[in-house]
């Protein structure tokens, strides 16, 4: 029963109560498991381009850059790096004060490699009058860590992966938000010469990101001579879910009810906000040093080749279609496009008639339609390829969590280990119709590809409800195809000692 006080809560974060109704459902009934064809694999829906077939997909793409297309670079922003630090954390907290297990060994013994090393030697020295040399000699090891973490010094342990910094040069070091503007002016700039890059970022650090990029905007727009345009967001309140307690009864406390965050998939809104005709979406912290980026750069501008080829193509075919003046052996070339180009199966065309196959293309090709690069399985935690079935019973390659598969089922869970790709969040999408409208994101969203979480709240159970993640559910609806790229084109920061890999030195 919704009290005065908790419509006017949903009135003011733009949430009806029939979606709280719909949320309440969703903890009660779960979220079913999805029915799986196979992993993805280079025999199985992975492209693996010929040389010859690289050089056609870079001129593709080398070709639209020449034209007035508007080209946008996404980066998911918003999540603070407190899980980067959380061995630190437990450190800062535990009862040794010398560093003992393996992490914390590391981290001390390469201190001077990290690019924040001259920040925090100058914070020591504000906060304790001595430098980390010294305080490491006095055996204050904790003190470093309290300045690298606690606001009172750098504050790394409250802020955004996007703002710390990441690698150093000998222009200065530079963060994982420079890092991006790099990368936008070398594969996602058209002849505008306008490099669009949008962040989403999280209100508190919203002012803190501004500041930067006013600092450091006009330097990179000079050295890679483009025109930058960059704007943020932060998920909308509207996509916040509902907490539900153990008996599936909306979660209240101190009598007011509980929302939380709807997880990375509430950036579909985001994204749907933006007026593109192409769009590469990657996470804040896969960046490297420009001594590495050109495999980034190459195989960036390689799935954006498949991806315009591609679209170029089903264009074709939905104009042809809309004049009515086809062959029937037009329209088996349609649907083998359909079947082998973007790996969209239905057992059952084969039994519709002539005009109800006609209209099952169009509407599968007049999709929204993304290129995945994915990399060779090198045990990362996350999601994977797989070609799994639609609720209409198509069969269509989909990026799927470990969360969305039946581990229960040996073949299932045998299935999900032995793939032999992994998904690095390197994505690049259309989101234009053939007519060059907008698609209404919104609409290619499945449902019932949400998650499930159990946390707590002032020492008391919960259940969380996340969205269908942006690359998984968000996207199920959509034309996909994925592309094999080599390893060194990701390279994420998942704890702060991963700073110390040879790709981010």
């Amino acid at each position: 029963m919704l009290t005065p006080q908790d419509k006017a809560l949903l009135a003011g974060k733009g949430i009806s109560e029939a979606q709280i109704e719909e949320q309440l459902r969703s903890f009660q009934t779960g979220f079913p498991f999805l029915k799986l064809d196979a992993a993805a694999s280079i025999e199985k829906g992975i492209l693996h381009p010929t040389a010859e077939e690289q050089e056609e997909y870079l001129s593709a793409w080398a070709a639209y850059t020449q034209t007035y297309k508007t080209i946008v670079k996404f980066v998911p922003a918003s999540g603070a790096a407190s899980r980067m630090f959380k061995d630190l954390f437990e450190f800062l907290g535990g009862d040794s004060d010398t560093p003992t297990t393996a992490f914390e060994q590391t981290f001390f013994n390469n201190i001077t490699k990290f690019a924040f090393y001259d920040d925090l030697n100058a914070a020591c020295r504000e906060i304790s009058g001595k430098d980390i040399p010294g305080l490491i000699a006095d055996g204050a090891y904790k003190a470093v860590v309290s300045a690298l973490l606690d606001k009172a010094g750098l504050n790394y342990g409250s802020l955004p992966k996007g703002l710390l910094k990441f690698h150093k040069y000998e222009s200065g070091p530079r963060t994982p938000m420079e890092e991006h503007l790099v990368e936008g002016a070398l594969y996602a700039t058209g002849k505008s010469g306008k490099s669009n890059i949008h962040f989403t970022v999280s209100a508190e650090h919203r002012d803190l990101f501004r500041l930067l990029l006013e600092q450091k905007i006009s330097a990179f727009a000079t050295a890679y001579n483009v025109d930058y345009n960059v704007t943020f967001s932060e998920q909308k309140p509207s996509t916040d879910t509902i907490a539900a307690d153990m008996e599936n009864r909306p979660f209240r406390d101190n009598g007011k009810l509980l929302f939380r965050p709807g997880g990375h998939g509430a950036l579909i809104e985001n994204l749907n906000d933006l007026d593109a005709d192409i769009i590469f979406i990657k996470n804040i912290d896969n960046v490297v040093p420009d001594r590495l980026k050109d495999d980034t750069v190459l195989y960036k501008k390689l799935i954006a080749g498949v991806l315009v080829k591609l679209q170029k193509q089903a264009f074709e075919y939905l104009d042809l279609l809309d004049s009515g003046t086809y062959t029937q052996e037009q329209v088996i070339e349609i649907l083998q496009f359909l079947q082998k180009k973007l790996f969209c199966k239905n057992p059952e065309t084969k039994n519709l008639e002539d005009a109800e196959l006609v209209l099952y293309l169009r509407n599968k090709l007049n999709r929204p339609m993304r290129v995945c690069g994915m990399v060779k399985n090198v045990g990362e935690p996350g999601g994977g390829p797989f070609l799994a079935y639609n609720s209409d019973g198509t069969i269509s390659l989909q990026i799927l969590e470990s969360s969305q598969i039946d581990m229960s089922d040996p073949s299932k869970k045998e299935m999900f280990e032995k793939g032999t790709h992994f998904n690095p969040v390197d994505l690049v999408c259309a989101v234009r119709d053939y007519k060059g409208h907008k698609f209404d994101l919104n609409r290619y969203v499945d449902k019932e590809t949400g998650f499930i979480s159990y946390k707590s709240k002032n020492g008391q159970d919960l259940k969380a409800l996340e969205l269908p993640g942006l690359w998984n559910g968000a996207m199920s609806n959509w034309n996909t195809v994925f592309v094999e790229v080599p390893l060194s084109t990701f390279n994420p920061v998942k704890t702060v000692n991963d700073l110390l890999r040879e790709q981010h030195q």
